[in-house]
């Protein structure tokens, strides 16, 4: 029998399992682990710190008060996941309150069993991913990277945490698809996601698969940067090369005809003169959305700021090859991230050298913007989503689709700022856990009934960044609206943004954080000569050491600010940055 064939014979017996899924469930997980080509669960044993990979894993809860509680969880596979099956969550239930109430009112509490896709099934399936959450946090000294919810026969939803907290179990990959139904175990994919969660589950990180490709993309961009900079100003380079490769991210992402502009690079190897003539007549119809001659269509309008500058500089034959290597990547799959600091560093010719050191992982970032921005937010909606769910028992549906709504457009309005955001990655990562979040408030007005708003989303204008660097000021923006993109294209069948796609929201502002000024004089010594000072930045390797330190040739003018003053920050909700900070009081 074919892999395919024992899909489609598990599946078949599987549907008809109905609602008996708290007798089926370990025989459902076992041919479940026969149809992937992982082992069988393990045997427990009365050494419960050995259980690594067992049904029943039994676990202790801390009640907070010097006692604790015992529970079970459904299938633990240690480093791996944490499965409960939604018919388990409700015999815990059951069983706690069958303490509590009459053998009647327990007989009612057992024998309703929400309809599937219904929003008391959904209610169920929640509160089984709580009970899993709830399970990961009891386990000692790990947090395991995923969480399973079961309806056995029917569905699996993934929840998935790679930074090692337990602070952030979202869907996985997203909200769109993070529920994987039982006919789609007849795809190949599907059984290989699976697979992977229960033998290699952090191989799924797409921060660790995306990186990747951005370190491979930085360094091709820095080999073209130096290049262009023989003749040109790093200013005057740094932007263009950001125009090029946007246009590469366009066509990626559907904005452009796959290819287009590849292809346009590719036709152009044999005559590179021709480059600069028609980069600018492409970009100048990307920037009105008009018809586009080199590309003998009509193209989107982008308009914003990024092709305000039209201009393309002239390339030679090596220069155009590395253009055509870096728009051979997939430009979809750029973790924003990391990628703002990368193509800082790859765009900068005293940084350039830094391109291959330490950079601030994702993970450290989510573990600053988590606490900050994401926990308050997510307890705001738990209570949202528990008060929608209690009015639509009472039969109030519309008063619960109107809690509901009020919830996503407070969301949408709610500004997070980085007072010195470099190239946007704080920016970036709160902007995309705030777009998760965004994705389940949806999901569930879909599960009450309710159309979701056109235009009402999270978008760029709501992060704000003060950035005394222009380059790195131009590159949180690039780097947000590359984000807001990506996510965009990852939850929806089509890529059909509202024009202009790009908007000069001006929710970056290039100028000090701390201080403003009347003016700025340069300091100058009693001679009349001027007083200079380290520019703080460049570096040379020690005579001895070889370390770096600084070079005491890089000169800047030393300046007075001419009566200072504080500056002032934009009205917002959340602050974030390194060091964190929480939500202002008003």
């Amino acid at each position: 029998m074919t892999k395919d064939d024992f899909a489609d014979a598990f599946i078949t017996k599987w549907k008809k399992s109905g609602g008996a899924e708290m007798a089926n469930s370990q025989l459902f997980l076992t041919e479940l682990c026969d149809l992937l080509g992982v082992p069988h669960p393990d045997g427990t044993t009365t050494d419960t710190s050995t259980n690594n990979y067992v049904f029943e894993k039994a676990v202790q809860f801390n009640n907070g008060d010097g006692t604790v509680s015992n529970g079970r969880v459904d299938l633990f596979k240690a480093s791996c996941f944490v499965l409960e099956s939604k018919q388990g969550s409700e015999r815990k239930a059951a069983e706690a309150a069958e303490a509590l109430a009459t053998k009647t009112r327990t007989t009612k509490k057992l024998a309703g069993t929400a309809a599937r896709g219904t929003p008391a099934w959904d209610r169920a399936m929640k509160a089984a991913y709580k009970q899993a959450k709830g399970y990961a946090e009891a386990i000692p000294n790990e947090w395991p990277p995923f969480l399973v919810v079961v309806d056995v026969g029917f569905c699996f939803d993934i929840y998935a945490d790679f930074s090692g907290t337990g602070k952030s179990y979202v869907p996985f990959p997203d909200p769109r698809g993070y529920r994987v139904h039982l006919d789609c175990l007849r795809d190949e994919r599907t059984r290989e996601l699976l697979t992977a969660i229960w033998t290699e589950p952090h191989s799924l990180d797409p921060s660790k698969i995306s990186a990747k490709v951005t370190r491979e993309i930085a360094e091709r961009l820095a080999k073209l940067a130096k290049s262009l900079e023989a003749d040109h100003e790093p200013e005057v380079v740094a932007g263009f090369l950001m125009r090029c490769l946007f246009t590469m991210f366009a066509e990626d992402v559907e904005l452009l005809r796959p290819d287009s502009f590849t292809e346009l690079l590719l036709s152009l190897r044999t005559e590179p003169q021709n480059f600069k003539p028609m980069a600018e007549a492409l970009w100048e119809s990307m920037d009105t959305g008009t018809f586009s001659t080199i590309l003998r269509e009509k193209v989107k309008q982008f308009n914003g700021k990024f092709f305000k500058d039209k201009t393309a500089l002239p390339l030679n034959h090596d220069q155009v090859e590395l253009l055509v290597e870096a728009a051979q990547y997939r430009w979809e799959e750029v973790e924003p991230a990391i990628f703002g600091t990368l193509l800082e560093r790859a765009l900068d010719p005293v940084e350039r050298h830094k391109l291959g050191a330490h950079y601030t992982p994702r993970a450290y970032v989510e573990r600053l913007v988590m606490p900050t921005v994401i926990e308050p937010l997510r307890q705001q909606w738990d209570a949202t989503y528990a008060a929608a769910s209690q009015l639509d028992e009472e039969g109030k549906r519309p008063d619960a689709r109107k809690l509901l709504r009020e919830f996503h457009g407070q969301l949408c309005e709610t500004r997070v700022l980085d007072p010195a955001c470099g190239s946007g990655n704080f920016l970036y990562v709160a902007m995309e856990l705030m777009k998760r979040l965004e994705g389940e408030v949806l999901n569930t007005l879909r599960e009450f009934d309710e159309a979701v708003l056109p235009g009402l989303t999270i978008d760029p204008h709501q992060f704000l960044g003060i950035e005394v660097n222009p380059r790195a000021a131009a590159l949180a923006e690039l780097v947000l609206w590359i984000g807001s993109i990506q996510w965009y294209k990852r939850t929806r069948d089509t890529v059909n943004i509202p024009e202009p796609i790009l908007k000069d929201y001006g929710n970056i502002e290039c100028r000090d954080a701390v201080m403003t000024r009347d003016s700025i004089e340069p300091v100058v010594d009693d001679a009349g000569n001027p007083v200079t000072r380290w520019d703080g930045r460049t570096t040379k390797p020690h005579h001895v050491t070889g370390e770096e330190v600084p070079d005491e040739d890089a000169r800047v003018q030393e300046v007075r600010y001419i009566n200072p003053k504080k500056a002032e920050w934009p009205e917002t909700d959340y602050i974030v940055g390194n060091p964190p900070f929480r939500k202002r009081s008003e």
